[in-house]
């Protein structure tokens, strides 16, 4: 018999272990709903934070995976997941940049989440990838595209209903939500948290930035946690990439501390966190409520942790500027094609890539990476994903 001491509620005990994540936001707030009397009482204040949500004006038909029929209860979901890097409104001034009201998306990702709930995968989009972006069509407004631009303008010109049509037309991938969240929404939610843990490989001097950081697993509060997720000059020699593949390891970390028994089984944590996720988040009109992303999230419930995975889009040198930008690889096609089928994303995208449940890493430089001690990924040899981890400002 074992000597760990069951949860008194056997109930509770599975709903904590079977929880989906399928958002950072809408799932974190969902499982906080269920577990908690005192947040249940607060709904309607939540409720009232989220902003009206904008309608999708979608720009291809829903394609199906074989055997799975319109009228279905239950289908894939594709949800865009976007951070704004607007400097306007308070907890937004950062550094002086944006300022006049502009905004891009800093981070994109796109979260596919099968059919019958027992997988999931986030797919990074490069904001600063170079695409043709096609016309949008927002609140009614016609606004015209443009060749060879970086990814995170459609976000400029027209926020996230744009950067939603603009992914639907290059992937042909029909999204079902979108969220978006500001940088001030975030540190509030790793405040709100007690911080998040990660392990930094080596120390940080950015003075250009104001950006330090000492080596070694430390836990993070909310300021430190966005200078953390937004470097990208010393961590990362891999630059933009290695930043995202950093900015999916502290989602993963994130997801476990909010889903962690100290957080979960504190009202106050709880409350203070949804109050962050609802008063910061931009939704469509499908999910502009509480009780709509508890709908979401109840869907999704039996999707695991370890069944959650994240993978950045095939990229490549651009032709046209090989030594500064990268373009959408032609194997991104194949993943599109996998995420229109409902399938898993198998060996050939899995490689290199975060788990939900993956271990931040350790700071120890004498582990050797062929133990596969540190976590990080699936595929590829234990050294190869220690060093492709290293490259991107991980501790293997």
């Amino acid at each position: 018999m074992s000597d760990e001491t069951p949860p008194a509620d056997p109930t509770v005990r599975r709903t904590h272990r079977r929880t989906v994540w399928t958002t950072i936001l809408a799932s974190q707030l969902v499982v906080a709903l269920l577990t908690s009397t005192v947040v249940v009482l607060a709904f309607r204040g939540l409720n009232d934070n989220i902003a009206e949500g904008k309608e999708i004006e979608h720009r291809v038909e829903e394609v199906l995976p074989e055997g799975v029929s319109a009228d279905a209860p239950d289908k894939p979901l594709n949800i865009l997941v976007m951070g704004s890097d607007s400097r306007v409104g308070e907890g937004n001034e950062i550094d002086g940049e944006n300022s006049d009201g502009t905004q891009r998306s800093d981070t994109v990702i796109l979260l596919h989440v099968s059919q019958d709930r027992t997988n999931a995968y986030g797919v990074s989009l490069p904001r600063d990838a170079i695409i043709d972006r096609p016309d949008c069509r927002v609140d009614g407004e016609d606004l015209a595209g443009e060749e060879g631009v970086r990814f995170n303008t459609a976000f400029e010109v027209g926020g996230p209903v744009c950067t939603v049509q603009t992914v639907e037309e290059l992937t042909g991938i029909r999204i079902n939500h979108f969220l978006v969240l500001d940088f001030a929404g975030f540190k509030d939610m790793v405040d709100a948290v007690n911080g998040v843990e990660v392990c930094i490989p080596k120390a940080v001097d950015d003075a250009e930035h104001d950006i330090y950081f000492d080596a070694g697993t430390q836990t993070l509060s909310g300021q430190q946690a966005l200078n953390y997720v937004r470097e990208r000059s010393q961590l990362s020699v891999t630059g933009d990439i290695g930043r995202m593949k950093r900015q999916q390891a502290f989602i993963a970390s994130m997801i476990k501390k909010v889903r962690s028994a100290g957080t979960l089984s504190q009202p106050s944590k709880v409350i203070d966190f949804l109050d962050a996720v609802t008063s910061s988040i931009q939704t469509d009109d499908g999910l502009d409520s509480v009780g709509k992303l508890v709908d979401l999230a109840m869907e999704v419930r039996t999707t695991g942790l370890d069944d959650i995975k994240f993978i950045t889009v095939p990229v490549e040198p651009d032709p046209e500027n090989p030594l500064v930008t990268l373009v959408w690889s032609a194997s991104a096609d194949a993943l599109w094609e996998r995420i229109q089928q409902d399938q898993k994303l198998g060996k050939d995208f899995s490689a290199g890539s975060i788990e939900a449940d993956d271990e931040v890493g350790t700071d120890d430089p004498t582990d050797d990476p062929s133990t596969g001690t540190g976590g990080g990924g699936n595929g590829g040899s234990s050294e190869e994903r220690a060093a492709e981890r290293a490259a991107a400002g991980l501790c293997a």
